[in-house]
């Protein structure tokens, strides 16, 4: 606004206000407005306009809207509140003002309660100046505004009632009777509490002397309700917002009108709203559990990248995967530790249709027993000593994706039955909870165990074997496909010539020759592991590859696809060998499990797996520190 017309506000005998509507803010208040209102200068100024009216939101907004769109506009009972808080009802006369991009709104606002004295003595002057002639007008003026009320009532948009002091209705409205079903003549001298609003919307009985209608011609104040139910003829309920006006008559109170509005549109938007935001909230949480669970894969960089190998056995577990990723079959992974189970699950996870879904990944070895619930189905606030939040479950995060249960064959035996149960019916609840909630997972396992002979000798669930045996798949061991020993080689050359800013190499045949001649007992994980290793030493374009001396330094063996000429162990040997091998890399790690030149690490092995294999042959690991 231009300064003169500040000037010009300031100065006027009544109480204005310029009020700008898009952005709920009081703009400006003149001198007799900031007195009407108990306001010292510059306190009013940018306050929400909601703020000043607060209750009476609906009214507010009617008025403004008629403004805006009608150039002008008078309303008379709206209560604002003074800067301490003290009501006063005013009457408002508003009109637009264009100012730039948007529209201000100027109200011209005076106390109903100081204009009713005026009027008052005024009419009372005129009556006793008129005499018996000025009373006769007067009656002919309050027939004629019963006329026009009739009129209005019968435009209203709102449903309008009246009951007296013992809570019979007087009348009706025409939008009131087309909401509640009824005619007037149905409702005329009836209790109309027992006939629409008898009962709470879910259905417990609403007493007559606890109504807000009837308190208002009891206590003689005005009372708005905006979350209640009538009951329509049909017996059907509808939302609405009212607000009950006591009437009196000289100083009796005589009864109220009620004027109502349908909300039924707005509660659903409402409900529609808060369910909309419960769910967004839940997917926030959602996908924060999976933000964190994602970081903690990072942290864990994968032993591959991509199947790497053109054998007869890797391209029959290619054709496996082909197989089985489309449908959503569980599969069963097994093979020795560091052959790629992992791997080829995820494989078959991004062949899938779930593929947009998360790969959840569990180590089942590395759960505690106590532990187990809350890891697998999630926990509730206060379940135990130490849940301090809501947490989700692993089954939760891969609700649409699959989850890859990792050595399951470590849970243990009492615990089977919990997993069992919720692969059969694929929901649960969480620990502390008692909501089931449902999920559509895909399991894949993982083991290094004979899951079926562990199932024979009743250390595994023979049902939880057949659950998860579905689609076996049998991970090779690097020792049954040498040739593919150069390709492996190679790429993982690549990936730590990159990794560890070093110049590219390349093998030469006397490398091929020392890797094929080697049994790696760690499998692939053991063939990355020692690459890296001689990466890192290489001078030059020379790579040495660092291998135990009592193996590389036998008899040199050309492979062969012929089996007959290699040599081959039964599985006693190769377990009686398998924990030498564990046994001196203790000796060698002196007892250290984890972190650098730990025995894990010398085996080329996860830590986990390592103090699985020393449960399985019963090493203790002390002996050797």
């Amino acid at each position: 606004m231009r300064a003169t017309q500040l000037a010009a506000f300031e100065q006027q005998a009544s109480a204005c206000l310029v009020i700008d509507p898009f952005n709920n803010r009081i703009n400006y208040a003149n001198l007799a407005a900031r007195h009407l209102l108990d306001f010292a200068e510059g306190e009013i100024t940018g306050i929400a306009a909601t703020d000043l009216f607060r209750d009476q939101l609906p009214t507010l907004v009617s008025l403004t809207q008629a403004i805006l769109e009608q150039g002008r506009h008078w309303a008379s009972d709206i209560t604002c509140y003074q800067r301490h808080g003290d009501p006063l009802l005013l009457e408002v006369d508003g009109s637009r003002l264009d100012d730039g991009d948007h529209s201000l709104i100027i109200l011209n606002i005076a106390n109903q309660e100081t204009l009713t004295e005026q009027r008052e003595k005024a009419e009372a002057l005129r009556h006793h100046r008129g005499g018996i002639r000025r009373w006769k007008s007067i009656e002919n003026i309050f027939q004629e505004i019963e006329r026009e009320n009739a009129l209005i009532l019968s435009a209203a948009g709102e449903g309008i009632y009246g009951v007296d002091a013992g809570g019979k209705t007087t009348f009706i409205n025409p939008a009131g009777e087309a909401m509640l079903g009824y005619k007037a003549e149905e409702l005329i001298g009836r209790d109309i509490h027992n006939v629409i609003h008898h009962s709470h919307d879910d259905g417990r009985p609403y007493p007559s002397k606890t109504c807000p209608i009837y308190a208002a011609f009891a206590d003689g104040e005005v009372h708005f309700v905006d979350n209640e139910v009538f009951w329509r003829k049909d017996g059907s309920p509808i939302n609405v917002e009212y607000t009950s006006t006591p009437i009196e008559d000289n100083g009796e109170l005589v009864g109220a009108v009620v004027i109502f509005r349908d909300i039924s549109d707005r509660k659903e938007s409402e409900t529609k709203l808060r369910n909309a935001l419960a769910e967004v909230e839940a997917l926030r949480h959602r996908l924060e559990q999976e933000n964190a669970y994602l970081l903690e894969e990072i942290r864990n960089e994968h032993d591959y990248k991509e199947i790497v190998g053109q054998s007869a056995a890797i391209l029959n577990v290619i054709r496996q995967i082909d197989l089985v990723a489309p449908t959503d079959a569980n599969v069963l992974i097994s093979g020795e530790s560091g052959t790629g189970k992992e791997l080829i699950a995820r494989a078959i996870h991004e062949s899938s249709a779930r593929c947009k879904r998360p790969l959840i990944r569990v180590n089942c070895a590395s759960i505690p027993r106590e532990l187990f619930e809350s890891e697998f189905f999630g926990h509730i606030k206060g379940a135990f000593t130490g849940a301090i939040a809501d947490r989700a479950g692993r089954f939760e995060l891969a609700d649409g994706g699959t989850l890859f249960l990792d050595e399951v064959g470590e849970i243990p035996l009492e615990l089977q039955s919990k997993l069992l149960r919720v692969l059969q019916e694929q929901q649960f609840e969480r620990v502390g909870d008692n909501h089931t909630r449902r999920v559509d997972v895909r399991i894949i396992a993982a083991t290094n165990r004979d899951l079926k002979q562990e199932a024979s000798r009743q250390r595994f669930r023979e049902d939880l074997y057949f659950r998860l045996n579905v689609f076996p798949i049998e991970s090779v061991p690097l020792r049954n496909r040498i040739e593919d020993i150069p390709l492996l080689t190679n790429h993982f050359v690549k990936r730590a010539s990159e990794k560890f800013n070093k110049p590219s190499v390349q093998l030469s045949h006397a490398n091929i020759h020392q890797l094929q001649r080697y049994p790696w007992p760690g499998n692939i994980r053991e063939l990355m592991n020692v690459t890296e290793r001689a990466v890192i030493l290489s001078q030059g374009d020379r790579l040495r590859f660092d291998l135990p001396d009592e193996i590389s330094a036998a008899p040199q063996q050309v492979p062969i696809q012929n089996k007959s000429s290699m040599d081959i162990i039964d599985e006693d040997e190769r377990l009686r060998q398998d924990r030498h091998n564990i046994i001196n890399a203790l000796r060698v790690a002196k007892g250290k499990i984890f972190g650098n030149d730990g025995a894990a690490q010398l085996l080329g092995i996860k830590p986990t797996t390592l103090n699985s294999r020393l449960q399985k042959y019963g090493i203790n690991k002390h002996e050797y520190a």
